[in-house]
Protein backbone atom coordinates (compact mmCIF):
# COMPACT_ATOMS: atom_id res chain seq x y z
CA UNK A 1 0.00 0.00 0.00
CA UNK A 2 1.27 3.91 -0.84
CA UNK A 3 2.88 5.61 2.51
CA UNK A 4 0.03 7.98 4.16
CA UNK A 5 -2.73 5.78 2.45
CA UNK A 6 -5.64 5.12 5.17
CA UNK A 7 -5.24 1.16 5.62
CA UNK A 8 -7.44 -0.83 3.76
CA UNK A 9 -8.22 -4.56 4.68
CA UNK A 10 -6.28 -7.31 3.10
CA UNK A 11 -8.23 -10.09 2.77
CA UNK A 12 -7.12 -13.94 2.36
CA UNK A 13 -8.56 -16.55 0.89
CA UNK A 14 -6.98 -20.08 0.19
CA UNK A 15 -5.21 -23.25 1.36
CA UNK A 16 -2.79 -24.09 4.43
CA UNK A 17 -0.15 -22.43 2.64
CA UNK A 18 -1.84 -18.96 3.20
CA UNK A 19 -3.51 -20.17 6.92
CA UNK A 20 -3.22 -19.23 10.41
CA UNK A 21 -1.65 -22.45 11.98
CA UNK A 22 -2.94 -23.57 15.21
CA UNK A 23 -0.71 -23.27 18.28
CA UNK A 24 -0.09 -27.13 18.68
CA UNK A 25 1.71 -27.05 15.15
CA UNK A 26 3.66 -24.35 15.72
CA UNK A 27 5.89 -23.75 13.97
CA UNK A 28 4.63 -24.36 11.11
CA UNK A 29 2.62 -21.23 9.14
CA UNK A 30 0.89 -20.43 6.27
CA UNK A 31 2.51 -16.82 4.91
CA UNK A 32 -1.07 -14.91 5.59
CA UNK A 33 -0.17 -15.47 9.28
CA UNK A 34 3.01 -13.17 9.01
CA UNK A 35 1.78 -10.75 6.28
CA UNK A 36 0.28 -8.17 8.56
CA UNK A 37 3.41 -7.21 9.85
CA UNK A 38 4.40 -6.03 6.48
CA UNK A 39 0.99 -4.12 5.16
CA UNK A 40 0.69 -1.44 7.50
CA UNK A 41 -3.21 -2.70 8.01
CA UNK A 42 -5.35 -4.69 9.29
CA UNK A 43 -5.45 -8.83 7.42
CA UNK A 44 -8.06 -10.82 7.75
CA UNK A 45 -7.00 -14.34 7.02
CA UNK A 46 -10.00 -16.65 5.88
CA UNK A 47 -7.88 -19.14 4.44
CA UNK A 48 -8.14 -22.63 5.86
CA UNK A 49 -6.21 -26.43 5.68
CA UNK A 50 -7.04 -28.40 3.00
CA UNK A 51 -9.47 -25.72 0.93
CA UNK A 52 -10.38 -25.75 -2.67
CA UNK A 53 -12.19 -23.35 -4.36
CA UNK A 54 -14.97 -25.42 -3.72
CA UNK A 55 -14.61 -26.01 -0.13
CA UNK A 56 -14.08 -22.48 0.69
CA UNK A 57 -17.33 -21.95 -0.73
CA UNK A 58 -19.35 -24.92 0.25
CA UNK A 59 -18.08 -24.07 4.06
CA UNK A 60 -18.91 -20.60 3.86
CA UNK A 61 -15.58 -19.39 4.03
CA UNK A 62 -16.43 -17.48 1.28
CA UNK A 63 -19.67 -15.65 2.07
CA UNK A 64 -17.40 -14.81 5.36
CA UNK A 65 -15.19 -12.61 3.71
CA UNK A 66 -17.43 -11.03 1.56
CA UNK A 67 -19.52 -9.94 4.75
CA UNK A 68 -16.62 -8.20 6.04
CA UNK A 69 -15.07 -6.59 2.68
CA UNK A 70 -15.67 -2.93 2.40
CA UNK A 71 -15.20 -1.06 -0.98
CA UNK A 72 -11.53 -0.42 -1.42
CA UNK A 73 -10.30 -3.42 0.25
CA UNK A 74 -8.08 -5.91 -0.94
CA UNK A 75 -8.79 -9.83 -1.57
CA UNK A 76 -5.78 -11.81 -1.94
CA UNK A 77 -6.52 -15.05 -3.25
CA UNK A 78 -4.37 -18.51 -3.71
CA UNK A 79 -5.52 -21.96 -4.30
CA UNK A 80 -4.09 -25.27 -6.28
CA UNK A 81 -2.46 -27.05 -3.59
CA UNK A 82 -5.62 -29.02 -2.89
CA UNK A 83 -7.57 -28.44 -6.40
CA UNK A 84 -5.03 -30.54 -8.21
CA UNK A 85 -5.82 -33.39 -6.03
CA UNK A 86 -9.57 -32.79 -7.18
CA UNK A 87 -9.14 -32.43 -10.95
CA UNK A 88 -12.73 -32.42 -11.72
CA UNK A 89 -13.41 -29.16 -10.08
CA UNK A 90 -13.86 -26.11 -12.34
CA UNK A 91 -10.45 -24.48 -10.83
CA UNK A 92 -10.47 -21.42 -13.39
CA UNK A 93 -14.28 -20.86 -13.04
CA UNK A 94 -14.63 -20.95 -9.34
CA UNK A 95 -11.49 -18.30 -9.65
CA UNK A 96 -12.85 -16.07 -11.87
CA UNK A 97 -15.96 -16.38 -9.71
CA UNK A 98 -14.54 -14.99 -6.66
CA UNK A 99 -13.21 -12.46 -8.58
CA UNK A 100 -15.91 -10.83 -9.96
CA UNK A 101 -18.22 -11.06 -6.97
CA UNK A 102 -14.75 -9.68 -4.81
CA UNK A 103 -14.99 -6.80 -7.35
CA UNK A 104 -18.76 -6.62 -6.70
CA UNK A 105 -18.21 -5.75 -3.13
CA UNK A 106 -16.01 -2.76 -4.23
CA UNK A 107 -12.61 -4.74 -3.53
CA UNK A 108 -9.15 -5.03 -5.59
CA UNK A 109 -8.95 -8.61 -6.14
CA UNK A 110 -5.81 -10.11 -6.89
CA UNK A 111 -4.66 -13.49 -7.93
CA UNK A 112 -1.92 -15.83 -6.80
CA UNK A 113 -0.28 -18.57 -8.49
CA UNK A 114 0.41 -21.48 -5.80
CA UNK A 115 3.75 -21.52 -3.68
CA UNK A 116 5.73 -24.09 -4.99
CA UNK A 117 6.18 -27.12 -3.05
CA UNK A 118 10.13 -28.10 -2.03
CA UNK A 119 11.37 -30.93 -4.47
CA UNK A 120 14.30 -30.87 -5.79
CA UNK A 121 16.42 -32.51 -8.84
CA UNK A 122 19.78 -31.81 -7.85
CA UNK A 123 20.30 -28.02 -7.30
CA UNK A 124 16.34 -27.50 -9.66
CA UNK A 125 12.81 -27.27 -8.47
CA UNK A 126 10.95 -29.58 -9.88
CA UNK A 127 7.64 -28.28 -10.48
CA UNK A 128 5.02 -30.14 -8.83
CA UNK A 129 1.20 -28.13 -9.80
CA UNK A 130 1.14 -29.33 -13.79
CA UNK A 131 -0.70 -26.42 -15.35
CA UNK A 132 -2.40 -24.88 -12.36
CA UNK A 133 -0.08 -21.96 -12.36
CA UNK A 134 -0.46 -21.06 -15.98
CA UNK A 135 -4.63 -21.30 -15.37
CA UNK A 136 -4.43 -18.47 -12.50
CA UNK A 137 -1.96 -16.53 -15.38
CA UNK A 138 -4.27 -17.26 -17.79
CA UNK A 139 -7.24 -15.63 -16.31
CA UNK A 140 -5.30 -12.76 -14.31
CA UNK A 141 -4.54 -11.73 -18.01
CA UNK A 142 -7.57 -12.37 -19.57
CA UNK A 143 -9.84 -10.71 -16.63
CA UNK A 144 -7.12 -7.93 -16.46
CA UNK A 145 -6.47 -9.18 -12.29
CA UNK A 146 -2.98 -8.17 -10.81
CA UNK A 147 -1.56 -11.39 -10.15
CA UNK A 148 1.06 -12.08 -7.77
CA UNK A 149 3.05 -15.11 -9.29
CA UNK A 150 4.22 -16.99 -5.83
CA UNK A 151 5.42 -20.20 -8.08
CA UNK A 152 8.11 -18.25 -10.13
CA UNK A 153 9.05 -16.56 -6.53
CA UNK A 154 9.24 -19.43 -4.49
CA UNK A 155 10.90 -21.48 -7.21
CA UNK A 156 13.84 -18.47 -6.89
CA UNK A 157 13.56 -18.27 -3.34
CA UNK A 158 14.12 -21.93 -3.01
CA UNK A 159 16.72 -22.34 -5.62
CA UNK A 160 18.82 -19.60 -4.31
CA UNK A 161 19.04 -21.02 -1.22
CA UNK A 162 19.59 -24.42 -2.77
CA UNK A 163 18.50 -27.97 -1.62
CA UNK A 164 19.58 -27.92 2.03
CA UNK A 165 18.87 -23.77 2.89
CA UNK A 166 15.95 -24.14 1.41
CA UNK A 167 14.99 -27.05 4.55
CA UNK A 168 15.09 -23.66 7.03
CA UNK A 169 11.75 -22.46 4.85
CA UNK A 170 9.55 -25.56 6.52
CA UNK A 171 8.78 -27.50 9.07
CA UNK A 172 11.79 -29.88 9.23
CA UNK A 173 13.29 -31.09 12.35
CA UNK A 174 15.01 -34.19 13.58
CA UNK A 175 13.70 -36.31 15.64
CA UNK A 176 13.75 -35.74 19.52
CA UNK A 177 14.82 -31.80 18.77
CA UNK A 178 11.30 -30.20 18.95
CA UNK A 179 8.86 -30.41 21.75
CA UNK A 180 5.99 -30.58 18.92
CA UNK A 181 7.31 -32.80 16.94
CA UNK A 182 9.23 -35.69 19.27
CA UNK A 183 9.22 -38.18 15.78
CA UNK A 184 10.19 -35.89 13.61
CA UNK A 185 8.94 -34.09 10.58
CA UNK A 186 10.23 -33.48 7.10
CA UNK A 187 7.40 -31.57 5.58
CA UNK A 188 8.31 -30.06 2.30
CA UNK A 189 4.64 -28.42 1.50
CA UNK A 190 4.37 -26.13 5.08
CA UNK A 191 6.21 -23.28 6.01
CA UNK A 192 7.90 -22.65 9.54
CA UNK A 193 7.80 -18.88 10.53
CA UNK A 194 10.83 -18.18 8.74
CA UNK A 195 9.52 -19.12 5.75
CA UNK A 196 5.97 -17.73 6.18
CA UNK A 197 7.23 -14.34 6.68
CA UNK A 198 9.89 -14.89 3.28
CA UNK A 199 6.63 -15.42 1.75
CA UNK A 200 4.56 -12.80 3.43
CA UNK A 201 7.18 -10.23 2.34
CA UNK A 202 7.00 -11.02 -1.36
CA UNK A 203 3.20 -10.92 -1.14
CA UNK A 204 3.40 -7.56 0.82
CA UNK A 205 5.84 -6.03 -1.79
CA UNK A 206 4.25 -6.74 -4.76
CA UNK A 207 1.06 -5.72 -3.15
CA UNK A 208 2.96 -2.19 -2.57
CA UNK A 209 3.01 -2.51 -6.72
CA UNK A 210 -0.33 -2.95 -7.33
CA UNK A 211 -2.53 -1.67 -4.75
Amino acid sequence: MSQGASPRTVLLAGDSTVASCPAFEAPMSGWGAQLGSYVGGPVRNLAKGGATTASHRAEGLWAALLRETSPGDVVVIQFGHNDQKEPGLPYRENLRAFVEEARGAGALAVLCTPVQRRRFDGGRLVPTHGDYPDRVRELAAAEDVPLIDLTRATTELYERLGPEGSKALFTHFPPGTHPLYPDGVADDTHFCFRGADEVAAIVAERLKEIA
